[in-house]
């Protein structure tokens, strides 16, 4: 229960702290940022170094977190600053399934970067109202999800040798009973394929899995963010892959 306020505070004053209270909450009420499903998103290190032309030193071997994400719906209180302290008890895991891969030693601006452009606007769930509701569920997302299991179970591993998308896409939903969205690089002058990336697996808002894409639904190119700290804004980024075959490039890149 709140205190009162004293007797001697004067209207004006009152008066401001509403009208910051509304500011704060005003991008919720307003309806501007309404979204539908959630976004669990999963990104391939070798693949995240490549994109953004950076050697990365040491990347991990298996899919990590690059976010959780409402569907179109971005900042949505920007009052709602990211504060490390929040989830320290979380660090553990989070140093190890949701890594900066490009800046090892520096997670939290990647973290950052998340909670303030979509994690403001997953916590209108009361599931995930804060930010450690919001990492820490991620986290048990990820784990319950266990893509990299099943991508080994399936057989779907790293390779010189290319997938086809659509093979990839059956494959998983054969597991989860839903149809993902699989993101890839565009090849580049002198690759033959494009370049697998980034797996996504959808939720409703309570959070059970569904089809990433409804029927009718137009096919989005392009949705979330670049990788962090991507050198440069030239060239191609992350689309939704083209049905054919793809390059799963092991950890230590192959030329393809």
């Amino acid at each position: 229960m709140r205190p009162r306020a004293p007797r001697g505070v004067l209207p004006g004053a009152l008066g401001l702290a509403l009208c910051c209270l509304c500011g704060a909450l005003g991008p919720w009420r307003s309806g501007d940022h309404g979204w539908k499903k959630l976004i669990m998103v999963h990104h391939w290190p070798t693949t995240v170094c490549k994109e953004i032309e950076n050697a990365c030193s040491d990347p991990p071997d298996y899919w990590t977190i690059h976010g959780l994400w409402p569907d179109k719906s971005e900042e949505c209180n920007r009052s709602w600053h990211f504060n490390l302290e929040e989830i320290k008890d979380l660090l553990p895991d989070m140093k190890i399934y949701w890594p900066d891969v490009t800046h090892p030693p520096n997670h939290s601006h990647f973290w950052k970067h998340e909670w303030e452009k979509h994690g403001t606007c997953a916590a209108q769930l009361d599931v995930l109202n804060s930010q450690k509701k919001y990492f820490g569920k991620s986290l048990h997302l990820y784990k319950e999800l266990s893509l990299n299991s099943m991508l080994q179970k399936l057989g779907i591993k790293p390779s010189i040798n290319y997938y086809q998308i659509s093979d990839i896409k059956d494959a998983l939903a054969s597991v989860y009973g839903v149809i993902p969205k699989v993101q890839c690089l565009p090849p580049r002058q002198g690759e033959e394929v494009q370049t697998i990336g980034q797996i996504e697996l959808c939720l409703t808002k309570d959070l059970q899995l569904r089809n990433c894409t409804e029927h009718g639904e137009p096919r989005s190119r392009r949705w979330g963010d670049a990788w962090p700290a991507r050198a440069t804004d030239e060239g191609p980024g992350l689309e939704v892959c083209e049905d054919g075959p793809a390059f799963y490039p092991p950890p230590k890149e192959t030329n393809h």
